[in-house]
């Protein structure tokens, strides 16, 4: 759940200007198992995702972050494997599944290997996948987020080093946070990468507004950890919000524009779309005695209850046997 600088962390970007973001995970994920096929199947590899896939190498299996994965990871071709994928949430819908399933493939893969490491090298094998191997237009927030877990923020370098920095926040100030979330589900999928490419192409004529995102990120961090209302926290939402839309077209339409007007006319303060745009999940800052109503106001879409999570991408069974 991107919160504030989302864009500033594209290389494009803040290897010219810096970058910073802050973000949270959610206790929505992404779940896959890796383990050797047995010889007696007819068939070398098994994927299982949206599809069911049979190969005998690489070339063959369609899904590309699993095919380019295997091989950036140094996989010979010649050892069977079965990986399964199953995830809470739709793919391409802007709340980071993509990236989930990257760092989470990496880190399934890397273990099967017997392979352990920190964090932030799994982060940046994330990363380098997605943006180098497989040439996507994707930045790098995701990626961090989904590996660390958390409430963090980011900040991007020019000599293209990534630090990360815990929000630390008193837990009922986390609670309070957590408690006037509300987050949609507005349906349809979209590539980002498509219009991610549109943002970055305008980034140099967007340079004020993309500067003022940064901006408030330090003034987000501020009021997340100093006594100031979290109703601030909603307002900077709300002028986050109308920045991002003019990063490129195609962020927002009608029917976003509706929606997020009528969750503000029911109470909540501020919000955003997740991800590149377009379509997918919204979220809003919302009092809690105004909760029922922008439930009502978005009675068309579906209410997703979620938590924060705090481990990012784990290993949660691992058998060598």
């Amino acid at each position: 759940m991107s919160f504030f600088g989302g864009g500033t962390d594209y290389p494009a970007w803040y290897l010219k200007e810096g970058g910073s973001v802050i973000n949270a995970t959610i206790n929505k994920y992404c779940y896959l198992t890796c383990r050797r096929l047995p010889p007696f199947f007819g068939t070398k590899h098994r994927i299982v995702w949206s599809h069911i896939e049979c190969a005998n190498t690489y070339s063959e299996i369609l899904h590309p972050a699993v095919r380019e994965g295997l091989k950036f990871l140094g996989f010979d071709s010649n050892d069977g494997l079965e990986i399964h994928h199953q995830g809470d949430l739709p793919a391409r819908s802007g709340i980071g599944s993509s990236s989930s399933f990257s760092v989470g493939l990496i880190h399934a893969l890397l273990g099967y290997k017997g392979k352990m490491i920190g964090k932030k090298e799994l982060a940046l094998k994330g990363i380098e996948l997605e943006q180098h191997v497989l040439k996507e237009c994707v930045g790098c927030q995701d990626q961090l987020a989904v590996a660390y877990g958390g409430i963090n923020r980011f900040n991007f370098f020019q000599n293209g080093d990534i630090q990360r920095h815990p929000v630390v926040m008193n837990e009922q100030k986390r609670s309070d946070l957590e408690a006037r979330l509300m987050l949609f589900y507005l349906g349809t999928n979209r590539l980002g990468s498509e219009l991610a490419a549109r943002m970055v192409a305008n980034m140099t004529e967007k340079s004020t507004a993309l500067h003022r995102m940064i901006e408030m990120v330090d003034e987000a961090n501020k009021i997340l950890q100093n006594g100031r209302s979290l109703d601030c926290f909603g307002e900077l939402l709300h002028e986050s919000w109308l920045l991002k839309q003019s990063l490129a077209d195609g962020i927002s339409n009608p029917e976003i524009q509706a929606a997020y007007e009528s969750a503000r006319a029911a109470g909540a303060v501020g919000g955003k779309l997740m991800g590149a745009g377009g379509t997918g999940f919204m979220y809003f800052y919302v009092p809690l005695e105004k909760q029922d109503a922008v439930r009502q106001a978005m009675k068309h879409y579906l209410h997703v209850p979620f938590c924060f999570e705090r481990e990012g991408s784990t290993i949660i069974h691992y058998d060598q046997s």
